[in-house]
């Protein structure tokens, strides 16, 4: 597999993920050749970040709150192609969480388990009435990293 610039040592970063969702890739997400849409990782990024999220109970911190993640970039890196009907695992980290930002990491495997995506985007925890960055809780860094 070629260098992928966020991944020091694919091993070693592969096995550091323990949360994972599995996605079977629907028709639609599909083009004219059969195989998966290059904007459909993206979608399945979001699927499996929110089950992270809310795996890990950031999302269950009650209704007083005053921030919100949101998604400040993205970027996806294929390997392999995929297929309707497969079975993907689609693999989430917090990969280092900072002030006010954490740092994502995306594996995606196939039923054989091959590598077919790698990925990785930053969030930014955003006061919901300024719009301006703000700190990450000690407890949702905790949650996040554990």
């Amino acid at each position: 597999m070629r260098k992928i610039p966020y991944i020091e040592d694919f091993d070693t970063w592969k096995e550091e993920f323990k949360f994972y969702t599995e996605i079977k890739v629907r028709f639609s997400e599909t083009d004219m050749f059969g195989h998966v849409n290059n904007v459909s990782p993206f979608i399945y990024f979001e699927q499996a970040r929110i089950e992270f999220m809310q795996a890990k109970g950031v999302f269950n911190l009650g209704d007083d709150f005053e921030a919100v993640p949101i998604v400040a970039d993205l970027q996806c890196d294929f390997i392999e192609q995929m297929y309707f009907g497969d079975i993907l695992k689609v693999y989430v980290k917090a990969n280092s969480v900072g002030n006010s930002s954490i740092d994502i990491h995306y594996l995606g495997v196939n039923q054989d388990d091959k590598v077919c995506f790698v990925g990785r985007g930053a969030l930014v925890n955003v006061n919901i009435k300024t719009g301006k960055p703000v700190r990450i809780p000690d407890n949702v860094r905790e949650m996040l990293l554990s």
